[in-house]
């Protein structure tokens, strides 16, 4: 466990949600430590808790796999890379902050890593976004964070109580509480 996450944290550039495919990948079909659906829930609960996702998202599969023992090799797997690689790149860097090859190189790494984050939300939303309620409560996130500037942990705790009074109210109604997909 702690060289497959050790590996995810050397080679994957684009930070924590860039990493989101890459884990799915190979927690899911790879390993198969867990179901597409269980790595679902781990990127929910883990995008919803403070902290960067892929290190959450570590500490999860590694706490689902080996209680705390596992989640501590994990999050160690995924962050002893960063550490290392930062250390040295600062190093490397500091003189050459305003060489445009630099400059140049960063710019294409970013929009590398855009495209990822966009990879992963399109993959993530094929997987989540199943029904009209979880369409209009994504757009509805997108638009408050995007437009009216809410803090995202706000869209995500209002996303949780709409979330528990749809149950409450399906439920109320002779609906399922598994129905809110």
């Amino acid at each position: 466990m702690f060289w497959s996450f050790f590996k995810l944290g050397l080679f994957t550039i684009g930070g924590g949600m860039a990493m989101i495919p890459l884990i799915q990948d190979i927690v899911v079909n790879n390993k198969k430590w867990m179901t597409e659906e269980e790595c679902v829930d781990c990127i929910a609960v883990s995008q919803s808790l403070p902290g960067v996702i892929a290190i959450n998202m570590a500490t999860y599969i590694g706490y689902h796999l080996k209680k705390l023992p596992g989640s501590i090799v994990a999050t160690v797997g995924v962050n002893l890379p960063s550490y290392i690689i930062i250390i040295i790149v600062v190093e490397i860097l500091h003189g050459f902050g305003d060489n445009p090859y630099v400059l140049g190189a960063l710019v294409g790494i970013k929009a590398a890593a855009t495209g990822l984050i966009a990879f992963s939300a399109y993959r993530i939303g094929r997987q989540v976004l199943k029904s009209g309620f979880a369409w209009v409560m994504a757009v509805a996130a997108f638009l408050v964070i995007t437009f009216a500037g809410v803090n995202a942990v706000f869209a995500i705790l209002g996303g949780l109580v709409i979330g528990i009074v749809k149950m409450k109210l399906d439920a109320g109604r002779g609906g399922k509480k598994n129905d809110l997909p």
